[in-house]
């Protein structure tokens, strides 16, 4: 955790300054997100922000490219933005009611409107925060060439979840329409947070490119990560169904679909044509998940993603100077396997 504690720190300090001179109702509401104060604007007990997996992205390759990640956590504080204008939007598309740390989220205390303007305003600060690369010296094409990732991934990010919240209207969803939205909506950022710690540091185009590559694979394998702890645990001890009532097409839940028997298959359509799923429905889904193989199937295929990920960085053009960093990366975002 000693790599993480270090990444956590400097991108946290770094957050803090793109809030000074910042007051207001507005930045009162996205300093309560990150943590830092409660709902009144007080000042929260030590109140670290969490380092979510795009800044871990960003600093990793990085290290991996130059040895070092300084000059990167600038990068790393955007990507971090970005991502947390994310978490505040899904709130309220999944009328999610607590955050992770569970406190409410903003929506559930200030109103759904309101969330969505500051998830707005995290975006906003994101690019800006971005900007500060030239402060640093970067050269104005880097930083351009930042901005560019950055929206593009917010932009391809927004497809994929579009796609996402469509297919819960949907019985049969096909393997290859996942896999496009997952790395759309879980990729793109994913490979945008480790390109911008690349070109931060330095890197070549073509180190920059594989960089990208691995850290949209690593996105999407920490999808499919998430689909199978949703239904067994991360332990695999117990059942943590956080999106079957909501209908949310995961990797499990489509392969049972394609390849169950005929009687599995008509009783998954009978539950899903539910208007609205009930929690007994969720011990039965698992049970027949479990019969068609497709947790092992799922579990297969995060790692046939991370063999991709790990593929990604074999050209000649990719230079890397310490390339155990993403080996631990690697490991911290994805986590252990299932079983």
């Amino acid at each position: 955790m000693e790599t993480y504690d270090s990444y956590r720190a400097g991108v946290h300090a770094e957050l803090r300054s793109a809030f000074d001179g910042r007051q207001g109702m507005l930045y009162d509401l996205l300093r309560y997100h990150l943590g830092w104060v409660d709902e009144r604007g007080n000042p929260a007990e030590h109140a670290v922000t969490p380092l979510h997996h795009c800044g871990v992205l960003a600093l990793a390759s990085a290290d991996a490219a130059s040895g070092g990640h300084r000059e990167a956590i600038t990068a790393a504080a955007a990507v971090e933005l970005a991502y947390n204008f994310v978490l505040v939007h899904n709130d309220v598309q999944a009328g999610r009611i607590d955050q992770d740390n569970d406190r409410p989220s903003i929506w559930w205390v200030w109103g759904p409107s309101q969330a969505i303007n500051a998830g707005d305003g995290m975006h906003a600060l994101a690019r800006s925060m971005l900007m500060h690369l030239s402060d640093l010296g970067a050269p104005a094409e880097t930083v351009l060439a930042g901005l560019h990732a950055l929206d593009r991934a917010c932009l391809t990010l927004c497809e994929g979840q579009y796609m996402d919240l469509t297919y819960q209207d949907q019985l049969m969803v096909s393997e290859a329409d996942y896999m496009d939205m997952i790395g759309r909506k879980s990729g793109a950022l994913a490979g945008c947070s480790a390109r911008l710690g690349a070109l931060a540091s330095g890197a070549g185009p073509g180190t920059a490119d594989a960089l990208e590559q691995w850290g949209s694979k690593l996105g999407m394998a920490r999808q499919v990560r998430e689909d199978i702890s949703d239904l067994w645990g991360r332990s695999g001890d117990g059942f943590t169904p956080a999106n079957i009532l909501n209908k949310k097409k995961s990797l499990p839940l489509i392969h049972a679909l394609q390849n169950s028997d005929t009687a599995a298959k008509r009783e998954l359509g009978a539950i899903y044509m539910k208007r609205v799923l009930e929690p007994g429905d969720t011990p039965r889904i698992v049970a027949i998940l479990e019969e068609a193989g497709s947790r092992q199937y799922s579990d297969d295929k995060l790692e046939d993603l991370l063999q991709e990920a790990r593929a990604a960085l074999t050209g000649d053009d990719v230079a890397l100077e310490h390339p155990e960093s993403l080996d631990w990366a690697a490991q911290w975002v994805v986590g252990p396997r299932s079983r």
